[in-house]
């Protein structure tokens, strides 16, 4: 059976369609299709960063600077990012979608990596809402999420569940 799959250039033209003009991100080893790509596509602007928890921040000031930011990173560094995120995201109400790389996530039951396992309990405590994106079929819910956030003035996150090809 075929594992469920993600393909750059889709997410791309969802994040074009929908403004985007920075992507605030640290690069890693699953996301490094898709950063291959964004870095090809000129109406993007990749601003790397040292550590997760510095996404938020500079999300902030791009938004506040009338640009249209988004975060891509980990779930392992969504949880390195949990004070900024809190302060910034759900307190100032930031509304900026994070694109979660779902390292540990299995739809097949069993999830033995804590990654996995914590990911969804540590939104839900934070009271952000999240789409699941597994496949190309997948990607219009980034649409859903931009619409979340500017409708809620809070995080939206967009759990990407499957390894990019």
């Amino acid at each position: 059976m075929l594992e469920p799959a993600l393909t750059p250039r889709p997410i791309i033209e969802e994040l074009t369609k929908n403004g985007v003009s920075h992507v605030v991100c640290l690069p890693d080893s699953e996301t490094n299709y898709l950063y291959e790509q964004m870095q090809a596509e000129e109406s993007l602007r990749l601003v790397p960063v040292c550590r997760e928890g510095e996404t938020l921040a500079i999300a902030a000031g791009l938004w506040v600077g009338g640009k249209r930011p988004v975060v891509l990173i980990q779930n392992t560094g969504l949880f390195e990012a949990g004070d900024s995120i809190r302060g910034l995201g759900v307190d100032v109400n930031l509304p900026v979608v994070i694109i979660v790389g779902y390292r540990g996530w299995t739809r097949h039951g069993g999830t033995p990596d804590s990654a996995g396992r914590i990911t969804e309990p540590t939104l839900n405590a934070w009271g952000i809402n999240y789409f699941l994106v597994e496949t190309d079929d997948d990607v219009g819910r980034l649409s859903l999420s931009f619409e979340e956030a500017e409708r809620t003035n809070r995080p939206v996150a967009c759990l990407m569940g499957a390894e990019y090809v």
